[in-house]
């Protein structure tokens, strides 16, 4: 994992939640989403790229993201929107609600004209899943720039740790980043990849 130099994040708000894409104020920044299963610690992993501890709500019951949720992410150097969508593969939420989520994450990812990049979470430990599959496949039908993570690297041993990404990384043909959001492990290699997709560089010291 690569290591840049440490992102200095000065503030970290929520902007928007919203249940349909109507109710989003239009794009101010360049925004990047964060997808993945309702357990793989998705809002563990953004509270760590922020620096913050509670700005996006965590519970040990899955599937607690029901909305897309903007947070405006301001650094020393840059200024991007964090898009938190809701979580998938979840099967004690209702049909109804199951079956909502999907129209709601598709039409965000394919005509939201701010977004630049989709982070696609998984568990190192369980791989990709059939969702998470589709929802590459989906990806890469839009313009946006797909960065596979795989959470809770500190949960295996570095030997197999190393060997689950690489397989990860044929598994998708992407190089993918292994990340901890309980320890912060591979979070500036992240925020490289970041702002690489937003067309947006972090200027030296």
């Amino acid at each position: 994992m690569r290591q840049g130099k440490p992102m200095d994040i000065l503030d970290a708000a929520f902007v928007a939640g919203a249940t349909k894409l109507g109710q989003l104020p239009a794009p101010a920044f360049a925004e990047v989403a964060f997808a993945g299963r309702s357990n793989v610690g998705k809002s563990t992993l953004i509270n760590r790229m922020v620096a913050r501890k509670r700005l996006v709500r965590t519970s040990g019951r899955p599937g607690c993201t029901r909305a897309i949720n903007v947070f405006r992410v301001t650094t020393r150097e840059v200024t991007l929107d964090f898009v938190d969508l809701p979580g998938y593969g979840y099967a004690r939420r209702s049909k109804a609600e199951r079956a909502s989520w999907g129209p709601l994450i598709e039409g965000f990812l394919q005509y939201r004209p701010g977004l630049r990049a989709v982070v696609v979470i998984v568990d190192v430990r369980r791989g990709l899943q059939e969702d998470d599959y589709q929802l590459l496949e989906f990806i890469n039908t839009t313009p946006a720039t797909p960065i596979v993570v795989a959470t809770k690297v500190d949960k295996l041993p570095k030997s197999k740790m190393k060997s689950e990404l690489m397989k990860l990384t044929r598994d998708t043909g992407l190089d993918v980043c292994g990340c901890s959001g309980e320890t912060g492990a591979g979070r500036e290699d992240l925020w490289a990849r970041l702002l690489k997709a937003s067309s947006l560089v972090q200027r030296d010291a």
